[in-house]
């Protein structure tokens, strides 16, 4: 209830606003949008000119031009380092979504939107939500990549291996009503609209906006829908800026069927779960199989994820003095979801031999961060803390039915309960550090700390896993960084960080194993902990700019989860220390301007990560030492020639990705492909009173190439000798879409 009341509150007060400003006069176009960062004249890719890290941009021209609705995540694949992969060309499919960077997954990773912590925006979270249920992409200004260590504070105790931070557009100065329509592939539909008051004459500006996506999948049956609401409300006073935002979602997408590298060779590419096709899924609940099928687990009648967000909160920008600012930001995150499994082990009765199986979630946060910034001279001082308490909820229910029900709703009343948990995770942060610039400003050196302390306190509701206390901490986790900027056109820089990881909650976390397994290993295990070094070079040449860096990792106390059994049977999982990872890697980038109307980018990766020891599993050594991470592709090069002249534009851009291994021993491995994409359009500075009129077409995968997406869906197994494990997902074939838009 009190969340409730507080969600109620904060929505309240965001539309009041939002209301009372509407009618207002706005004020005349005297202010740009220019002096903001996130509304700057966009280009192509920014390579962190001054950073003593290794830091990249995403600007709103690229999202800009990606399709609408995509997921930001996936406009960064083409920079170096990383891997990006989905079942959909939206990238938004939550199931199949996979993003790493240097050979670390996004668990291992930290995201943020305007500095509020999204947690690691794994698929079954407990500590956040996914970026494409945080903000419509529209609405979002530009994207920072940190490959190696990010900011220092930076609210996230999962970022082993760098971060990714997301930052919204304000709202505009002038007053204007932004749609977009797309049309596509499989039934797509999607409506963009926004609203923007304009600058009034209070300093205020605010701007809400509503989308609705529907779709289909690619192959199989079931619709990807969700709908979103966001709104903003900016208002200056002095030097001081006031941020009050809301963000609503309702996502609801029907999963692909895992596949095997078996399962490919004898069904084919388009497989997929057995729905519409009810009788079908009886017969095989019962052990009658056709059409090559021959197991339960070839396919299941359909699968399910609902999820439910409302993300809000305030943020104030105070300048106490000449040579202080704060900023201080609260925020509340409520999140609701189940994942639906028609599963043929638990039968509902003696007549129908399938029932639903769900993992059900609940989510609420509240937390607040605040940053001091102190300017005394040649140094910049600053430091904050971050605090955070999280109520998480998970249940594994089971559901009768009758028969082929629509289950497209929040399902009651289980017949069953497997487990249900609760967690209470207390986070505290503090960090402090100083920037200084030295030598005429051509020398910047930078070194910090942070104190990470995660305290999750477990109770076991139904059944027989884990309940207890854990707090990961650690008082001094430091990071240093050099900047020198040899010339005007040549820039080296190098950072040494350390970084740690807080044990998690939630299905597959050291919470999921049994009481017994729990107490056994709960004095032992620590923390997964990260060293990452950078060595680069960034060069700007007028027409030629980009960057080249060498890096190495050290990857200590990594822990895994024991998969005892398939994905969808849900046994308690065996949570292991299994060692360290070595990684070593070279990163590369440049964008060639070659005339004022073309320009190419290029980006290299090599990256090399093993494991470094071999580990025991229920007394049976599983050699991995010396293999390659799961997951993790050597070689990674992304080319993208782009046009742009009198309202034409255009974009061709191929990635190819080396071979992937999906088993822990290497014995399990998906080839390397080569997917390419196109875009283009027109833009009219005005027509039949619009300005800004736009009509794009994107096609994805243009070649129509066959190749596996994600690997890792259920997990990766320590051995697949004959390709039968289902823990990988198609790529998508080519999909068109087209779209209109246009500002009144």
């Amino acid at each position: 209830m009190v969340n409730q009341y507080r969600l109620k509150t904060l929505c309240f007060c965001v539309l009041q606003a939002l209301a009372g400003y509407a009618f207002s006069a706005p004020v005349a176009d005297a202010n740009s949008d220019a002096n903001t960062a996130v509304d700057a004249p966009a280009v192509v890719t920014v390579f962190g000119e001054g950073q003593t890290r290794q830091v990249q941009n995403i600007t709103q021209e690229d999202l800009a031009k990606a399709l609408p609705g995509t997921s930001p995540l996936k406009t960064l694949e083409k920079l170096p380092g990383v891997s990006f992969t989905s079942a959909d060309p939206f990238g938004s499919y939550e199931w199949s979504t996979r993003f790493s960077v240097r050979g670390f997954n996004q668990n291992q990773m930290g995201f943020t939107l305007d500095g509020i912590p999204l947690g690691d925006m794994s698929y079954g979270n407990n500590n956040g939500l996914h970026i494409s249920r945080a903000i419509s992409s529209e609405n979002i200004g530009r994207v920072t990549l940190s490959q190696g260590a990010g900011a220092v504070g930076t609210a996230s105790t999962s970022n082993l291996g760098g971060t990714v931070q997301f930052f919204s557009s304000d709202p505009s100065n002038k007053m204007e009503l932004t749609g977009a329509q797309t049309f596509g592939s499989d039934s797509t539909y999607r409506t963009f609209a926004r609203y923007d008051t304009g600058l009034l004459d209070s300093g205020t500006k605010a701007y809400i906006s509503v989308t609705r996506q529907r779709a289909e999948k690619w192959k199989g049956d079931g619709p990807q829908d969700q709908d979103m609401v966001n709104a903003k409300l900016v208002h200056n006073f002095g030097d001081n800026k006031l941020s009050v935002f809301f963000d609503y979602s309702n996502r609801d997408e029907t999963d692909y069927q895992d596949m095997s590298l078996d399962m490919t060779r004898r069904l084919g590419w388009n497989w997929d779960n057995y729905a519409p096709d009810w009788q079908r899924a009886v017969n095989a609940a019962k052990g009658i199989f056709t059409g090559g099928v021959n197991s339960l687990d070839d396919a299941y009648y359909l699968g399910r994820g609902l999820r439910k967000d409302y993300l809000g909160g305030v943020s104030l920008d105070n300048k106490l003095t000449e040579s202080t600012d704060l900023k201080t930001t609260y925020y509340h995150h409520s999140d609701k979801g189940q994942g639906h499994w028609y599963t043929p082990y638990t039968p509902s009765s003696a007549t129908v031999p399938i029932s639903i199986r769900t993992t059900e979630y609940s989510i609420g946060r509240d937390g607040v961060t605040s940053d001091l910034t102190w300017y005394a001279g040649q140094n910049t001082v600053n430091g904050g803390i971050w605090a955070e308490r999280s109520l998480h909820t998970l249940t594994r229910n089971y559901y009768a039915i009758t028969g082929p029900d629509n289950s497209d709703f929040f399902l009651s009343n289980p017949m069953a309960t497997a487990f249900q948990q609760d967690f209470t995770t207390t986070t505290t942060q503090f960090y402090l550090q100083d920037t200084v610039s030295m030598l005429n400003n051509s020398l910047t050196a930078n070194f910090g700390f942070k104190s990470p302390r995660v305290t999750i306190d477990a109770t076991d509701i139904v059944g027989t896993r884990a309940a207890g206390t854990l707090t990961a901490s650690k008082n001094f986790l430091p990071q240093l960084g050099l900047s020198y900027a040899v010339n005007k056109q040549d820039e080296l820089f190098a950072s040494v960080a350390e970084n740690m990881r807080a044990f998690q909650p939630g299905v597959s976390g050291p919470f999921s194993q049994s009481q017994t397994a729990f107490n056994l290993s709960k004095g032992s295990i620590k923390p997964e902990t990260s060293t990452t070094f950078d060595l680069g070079y960034r060069f700007n040449r007028g027409t030629l700019s980009g960057s080249l860096t060498v890096y190495h990792a050290d990857f200590k106390d990594r822990l895994i989860s024991v998969a005892t059994c398939a994905g969808i049977v849900g046994c308690p999982s065996t949570f292991v220390n299994v060692g360290s990872v070595g990684t070593n890697g070279l990163e590369a980038a440049a964008v060639w301007k070659i005339s004022p109307q073309v320009s190419w980018f290029n980006s290299f990766t090599y990256n090399d990560s093993k494991y470094k020891d071999n580990y025991s599993d229920s007394g049976v050594i599983v050699p991995v030492s010396g293999k390659q991470v799961v997951d993790s592709p050597k070689k990674m090069f992304t080319t993208e020639l782009s046009y742009e002249q009198a309202g034409w534009f255009g974009r061709v851009e191929s990635k190819f990705t080396d071979k992937r291994f999906y088993t822990y021993t290497n014995d399990g491995q998906v080839p390397s492909f080569v997917v390419t994409n196109l875009s283009g359009g027109y833009k009219q500075a005005s027509l039949v009173g619009l300005h800004d009129v736009t009509i794009q077409l994107n096609v994805d995968n243009v070649l129509g190439k066959k190749y596996y997406s994600t690997i890792g869906s259920n997990g990766f197994p320590e051995t697949d000798p004959n390709g039968t494990n289902q823990t990988i997902l198609s790529g998508a074939p080519r999909q068109l879409f087209l779209t209109f838009s246009g500002k009144l």
